[in-house]
């Protein structure tokens, strides 16, 4: 794969065989982000689980102390009270059955993140087929299901991400924009880091975090020392 030159001159920075200290690897990938445009430095997080067995999923939510530098668009399925509640938090989108020929039929995708009433979840789970695969559909373990519509919002809009194994058994996740100091930055990593080593399942024997590697969007990969995170 032929790599552009600001690639190649990026990767000059980094060690590829090194594994760094979590504060100076993102100081690495922070550097290593030469686009034109703000790049999301991510986290990806490589375990020792295997997601075919229910108790080895990991899934969770965890809000980022700097946010992360994106806004984001929140759908809110409610009824009754709970409409004016979540228009009041600042939903940018609150409704119910109507919105479900919207998604479905007109392929409507205005929104990052489902919250949704546990009364409204019959509603929503009909949708179940376009929301699941994008990653969508709200969950309690993410706390996106909730009467409390106001801290679910408040919560997404201050910067709360989903975190969740993929098929290959990796979490990706952001950890803010390039244009975060690195003190942002490592304080956002920090956070993820602390939520994942916490939801390391109990039946899982080996190894969990078998590599951690920091990268900007369009940047070379920083791997992480994960020994300070493995108890």
């Amino acid at each position: 794969m032929k790599r552009g030159k600001k690639y190649v001159e990026a990767a000059k920075l980094i060690d590829r065989a090194a594994l760094y200290d979590a504060t100076e690897a993102v100081a690495l990938a922070k550097k290593a982000a030469t686009a034109k445009f703000d790049e999301t430095i991510e986290a990806h997080i490589r375990t020792g689980c295997d997601g075919r067995h229910a108790d080895q999923q990991i899934r969770g939510a965890v809000v980022l102390p700097h946010g992360t530098g994106k806004t984001v668009r929140v759908l809110v399925f409610a009824k009754g009270d709970k409409v004016a509640e979540a228009e009041a938090a600042g939903a940018d989108y609150v409704g119910g059955e109507e919105l479900i020929p919207k998604i479905q039929n007109d392929n409507w995708f205005e929104f990052d993140v489902v919250v949704a009433t546990p009364d409204m979840m019959g509603v929503v789970g009909r949708l179940g087929r376009v929301l699941g695969p994008k990653g969508l559909m709200p969950n309690p373990k993410a706390g996106t299901v909730t009467m409390d519509v106001t801290k679910a919002i408040n919560d997404i809009k201050a910067g709360k991400i989903e975190y969740r194994l993929d098929k290959t058994n990796i979490i990706h996740v952001p950890i803010g924009k390039a244009s975060f100091s690195e003190e942002q930055l490592a304080d956002n990593f920090q956070a993820i880091m602390d939520a994942i080593v916490k939801a390391k399942p109990s039946s899982l024997k080996g190894q969990y975090l078998k590599s951690v590697v920091v990268s900007s969007t369009m940047g070379p990969g920083v791997k992480v020392n994960t020994s300070k995170y493995v108890g």
